[in-house]
């Protein structure tokens, strides 16, 4: 448990850097026609992740599932565990490296973009090499331009000037993704545990272990096949149309009319024979949540601040929606007990119910709607006109097949 605990450490700390850098390098390199879709796609391909961690756990569960016949907990408390089981996870999350060897490499490949290189670093030749190799055509450095958009506007972080410019945006994104996590993670994390209230899964201590693995991961495959994925591409088709802003607001608050719709009838849907429904309410409530908050707080935070500070807001919003998973994680795991507590899972105290908790749950994605006020609209505008750095959006000129830099 150590070393798992350590190595996930290690991962999250990777994941942590890797968010900001990868919506920031797509913003950069992007024009401003398309670059919402440029970045809602980079952030869409944890959709296809999602589907092959599912079908990865469907086949390994499977063969495992065939190779050893196990009883049923209750039956057989002991042998509904074989000591082969402990391979399937083992399996699972070693596959996982291969995808990050991929990205390792692929990112040592990758120049800095040279926005960077010319507004940060100052260094205005290089950032036209670099973009002459990545857009395969002649760009001619400008160190004057360079100076236009540097000179005498420069102001840290922690400012009165970046607090005037930028302080309601960095709390409008930072919150909005605190909000989603809360929310999202708890219907993640506890899909097993909701399935299984309804009636959709049968309850643990009535299958074997590998049993349980193949129900949950069918479970989740299928709700991320209907909402999961079709929500991130529909962000990407539509949010240089849309704008984020809208996609952010009916996002949110169609995740709050779903909750609710979950909610209210609570009782109705864990009768048996309404777990279709319950099914179909919840996919949407995934379905809002990416073609919404989950795609556009990836998106937003890489458009509105300065060059030199675009990671480090981007990190600090990530960071928060990090908080916010945590707080749903944990809370939904207990607020989620029942509140007789003879029903309650082992070790834990009596909460207030998966309805109470859904209602919870819905009342964080309204506060999502609310915070969404600060967010700016960035459709159409260049990363300079959003960042007030320039007040037109000529900042790249053509001449007889040439371009000036920066860009």
């Amino acid at each position: 448990m150590a070393t798992l605990c350590f190595f996930r450490f290690w991962l999250g700390f990777a994941i942590g850097g890797d968010y900001p850098l990868s919506a920031t390098i797509m913003s950069e390199y992007a024009n401003k026609k398309t670059r919402g879709a440029f970045i809602a796609a980079v952030f869409a391909m944890q959709g296809f992740g999602i589907l092959t961690g599912g079908i990865v756990t469907l086949i390994v569960s499977s063969v495992f599932r065939a190779l050893f016949h196990t009883p049923a907990y209750q039956d057989n408390p002991m042998a509904s565990t074989p000591a082969e089981a402990d391979y399937v996870w083992r399996i699972i999350l070693m596959l996982g490296a291969l995808p990050a060897l991929i990205t390792y490499y692929w990112r040592m490949k990758m120049p800095e973009t040279a926005r960077y290189t010319a507004l940060v670093s100052k260094n205005s030749k290089q950032a036209a090499s670099d973009m002459s190799k990545v857009l395969q055509v002649e760009i001619i450095e400008d160190p004057e331009k360079v100076e236009e958009f540097t000179g005498g506007k420069e102001f840290g972080l922690f400012s009165g000037e970046f607090l005037l410019r930028h302080g309601m945006h960095l709390l409008g994104t930072a919150m909005c993704w605190f909000v989603l996590d809360i929310a999202y993670y708890s219907q993640n994390l506890f899909q097993k545990d909701i399935f299984t209230a309804i009636n959709w899964i049968p309850k643990a201590r009535t299958m074997s272990a590998l049993e349980e693995v193949f129900r949950i991961a069918r479970a989740q495959t299928l709700i991320a096949l209907c909402g999961t994925v079709p929500g991130y591409w529909f962000t990407v088709g539509l949010i240089d149309v849309v704008g984020r802003f809208r996609i952010q607001l009916v996002g949110f608050l169609m995740m709050t009319v779903f909750m609710l719709g979950l909610a209210v009838p609570y009782h109705h849907w864990t009768t048996p024979g309404n777990h279709i429904g319950f099914v179909v309410m919840y996919a949407f409530t995934f379905f809002f949540a990416n073609f919404g908050p989950n795609s556009t707080t990836f998106i937003v935070p890489a458009e509105i601040f300065p060059a030199r500070l675009r990671s480090t807001c981007h990190g600090i919003s990530a960071a928060a929606g990090k908080a916010g998973a945590i707080v749903g994680s944990f809370g939904f795991l207990y607020a989620a007990q029942n509140r007789d507590k003879t029903k309650t899972d082992h070790g834990y105290p009596p909460g207030i119910g998966i309805r109470n908790a859904l209602f919870l749950l819905a009342g964080f994605n309204f506060v999502g709607v609310i915070f969404t006020l600060l967010v700016p609209e960035t459709k159409g505008k260049s990363l300079e006109q959003l960042t007030g750095e320039i007040n037109d959006d000529k900042n790249v000129e053509t001449r007889s097949g040439t371009q000036t830099l920066p860009v």
